[in-house]
């Protein structure tokens, strides 16, 4: 389902990605793993059609992804993918129900049953008019990921998403996170230097110095 061919990346003169080479076939749910400044979270922006290689190319489902323009990365964001992020990334000064239904207005749906749904669904009843800062880190969590998968995207790209939380509670989340990518046969690609995280995927994929390891 996504393929990288001899990817680079560089920010000024630092080449941060130096020819990567990966699979990804759908339903998988991959982790990628190393220190901070190897190139992970860089990785997962280029697949997310937030960034762009330098060199190489980067293929979904048989289109290439790295060719698309302005236009089309922001209509395969808003349709193909779905992002959780280490600080949540909320919008601050709506409710948890606004999060939660952004994707959809952003795709021209306003299905507040679908909503309401997603709410239950990671354990958030009672909380839809609360605003992200009146709860608490894993339950910003929980919101960024009902807005992540309630637009029935694809693909999963979660960038340290339990990086912010504690043991337990980022535990809660990685069983939250891998219980509806299962129902809904998503593919997941996570980033994180936590090898008790990493071992949720069924593969392991390690990155040092912008190389992946064999």
């Amino acid at each position: 389902m996504i393929k990288l061919e001899d990817v680079e990346k560089y920010y000024g003169n630092n080449r941060v990605l130096k020819g990567i080479n990966l699979e990804v076939r759908r339903g998988d749910f991959v982790s990628v793993m190393g220190s901070s400044g190897s190139g992970k979270s860089t990785l997962l922006n280029l697949i997310g059609g937030m960034d762009r290689p330098e060199k190489g190319r980067i293929f979904v489902d048989g289109s290439e992804i790295s060719a698309y323009n302005d236009e089309q990365l922001t209509l395969y964001r808003r349709e193909k993918v779905g992002f959780i992020f280490q600080f949540f990334n909320l919008l601050p000064n709506i409710t948890v129900f606004e999060n939660i239904a952004m994707p959809l207005l952003l795709n021209g749906s306003d299905d507040e049953k679908k909503v309401f749904e997603f709410i239950k669904r990671v354990g958030l009843e009672g909380k839809e008019n609360e605003y992200p800062y009146k709860v608490s880190g894993g339950e910003q969590q929980r919101v960024a990921i009902a807005r992540a998968l309630i637009h029935e995207p694809e693909i999963i790209l979660a960038d340290e998403p339990t990086g912010s939380l504690d043991s337990e509670t980022g535990k809660m989340i990685m069983d939250l996170i891998t219980q509806l990518a299962e129902e809904k046969g998503k593919t997941v690609i996570l980033v994180t230097h936590e090898s008790y995280i990493a071992e949720y995927a069924q593969r392991i994929v390690r990155i040092k110095d912008g190389i992946i390891l064999k």
